[in-house]
């Protein structure tokens, strides 16, 4: 019998501790997509309880206690720090089976030191032991960032924003590590939202241009690709509920748009148009400048209006979505591959039923000079536990080449996750080992030593920045 958390913690077979201590544990860590906030790693927020850090943003770890049962004053309400760590405490012996259990844990080991298992009794112990920590230099951001091997981090930024820290950031020699912004243009595309209006103002403001057509729409937009460009941004990202595509032309586009910002409301067919189309000269932007876009599909977001109207989005009542992404998505590529400004891309979906679509979507369109030009991308959200990652991993092998695959990303708001990065290696390590010991692998050490070495970092190196 093992023990919880061991040397060889996901590790069944010789093979894989091999593989993992020889190569994975000594990498350092790309970590392409993110929730980071810049301005706390430039700023190096000190953080006053452990709380703070592991908790606060974390609707992974809110909606868990929110199923225990416990009271929304407890996870975003007016109780004290003591009392919102002492609930996770409370609901944490509950998910064994949860790769939460296990991260908590994990943080808990890397960054504190700390492997007392918690749970209601070792609460309050763990807790001041964590707060005393915290209250040195060595436990904040940058030390997380720095402790965790970190060469490059992509969070996630509006096309408004001023980057103004990611440029601090880049001019401070003192801080190694790359902190590249990542264009994410929801509020261009999210038309049907009531913040649109609001949030082209915006967009106007900060770019000098009076947005009231899709020409001026997508001179802005531009403008602000490079500028991210600029400041180094080398990726985008989106949030697509419904993969859906639909030829649309640049009059009907613009009908579409002048309808919306004088107050009408817009029909889904009209909405499908102007998202297809604005999606599609996105694109074209993103290859001009040899970006990678990754495309989020599937989720299903904000679920219960009521806590939604108290709490906002992004507070844990979003969850997997049923959709079927086969015939948009391979439209939506093969209209830019047809005009030959198909960027690097990244699929992720939130359903699993839909891996065996992404694994063989990737394969239709490739680039002489580019491995793996479209990526499926590493099992997200309800999908980044054990079985979730496996079965990524295994159903990319059987119809793609595994070998070529960009790995794994924290998509978090935390500096405690860098656990992820753990917890994924050893989990491909394990596969290869296994593999290995069914005969299906030959026990070549050097052949899947180079295989571990470019699926936890080269791949994605190369990928996001090599041109």
């Amino acid at each position: 019998m093992k023990n919880f958390l061991d040397k060889d913690f996901l590790l069944d077979t010789a093979t894989a501790v091999k593989l993992y201590e020889n190569v994975a544990e000594q990498l350092p860590i790309f970590d392409f997509h993110c929730h980071l906030s810049p301005q706390e790693v430039w700023e190096n927020k000190p953080y006053e309880s452990i709380t703070q850090l592991m908790l606060c943003g974390d609707h992974y770890k809110w909606r868990a206690i929110r199923i225990h049962g416990t009271g929304e004053r407890f996870i975003t309400g007016d109780a004290s720090d003591w009392e919102k760590f002492a609930a996770w405490a409370e609901t944490l012996p509950h998910l064994i089976g949860n790769p939460l259990y296990h991260w908590t844990h994990m943080e808990l080991k890397t960054f504190f030191g700390i492997e007392k298992i918690l749970s209601p009794e070792t609460a309050r112990e763990i807790y001041d032991e964590c707060n005393e920590k915290l209250k040195t230099p060595d436990f904040r951001p940058r030390s997380f960032i720095e402790k965790s091997n970190v060469l490059f981090i992509g969070t996630t930024d509006d096309p408004a924003s001023t980057l103004e820290y990611h440029q601090l950031l880049n001019d401070d020699e003192s801080f190694k590590p790359i902190i590249a912004p990542t264009f994410r243009p929801n509020g261009a595309l999210f038309i049907e939202r009531p913040s649109f209006q609001s949030w082209l103002d915006k967009l106007g403001e900060i770019s000098g241009i009076n947005v009231d057509s899709i020409d001026s729409l997508m001179s802005a937009l531009k403008k602000r690709v490079n500028y991210f460009h600029e400041k180094g941004g080398r990726a985008s990202d989106h949030d697509i509920q419904k993969m859906f595509y639909v030829e649309t032309s640049k009059q009907e586009a613009d009908s579409i748009f002048r309808k919306r910002i004088n107050g009408k409301v817009l029909s889904v067919c009209e909405l499908d148009a102007y998202h297809s189309f604005l999606l599609k000269e996105l694109g074209k932007m993103y290859a001009e400048k040899k970006w990678v876009m990754q495309l989020h599909m599937g989720a299903m977001r904000n679920n219960n209006t009521r806590m939604k109207e108290r709490l906002g989005t992004d507070t844990g009542f979003d969850s997997v979505g049923e959709t079927n992404l086969a015939e948009g998505l391979s439209r939506f590529l093969d209209t830019l591959d047809q005009e030959n400004v198909l960027p690097r891309t990244v699929l992720y979906n939130s359903n699993s039923k839909d891996n065996a679509v992404l694994a063989g979507m990737m394969g239709n369109f490739n680039e002489e000079g580019v491995p793996g030009k479209i990526q499926f991308g590493s099992g997200w959200w309800f999908n980044d536990h054990i079985d979730g990652m496996e079965k990524q991993m295994k159903d990319l092998a059987n119809v793609g080449l595994l070998g070529h695959f960009i790995g794994m990303l924290t998509d978090s708001r935390s500096f405690l996750s860098y656990v992820r990065h753990e917890y994924f290696r050893r989990i491909l390590c394990n596969i290869l080992g296994n593999w290995v010991e069914e005969g299906k692998a030959p026990n070549d050490l050097n052949l899947l030593e180079q295989m571990v070495r470019n699926i936890s970092y080269k791949n994605s190196e190369k990928f996001f920045l090599e041109r």
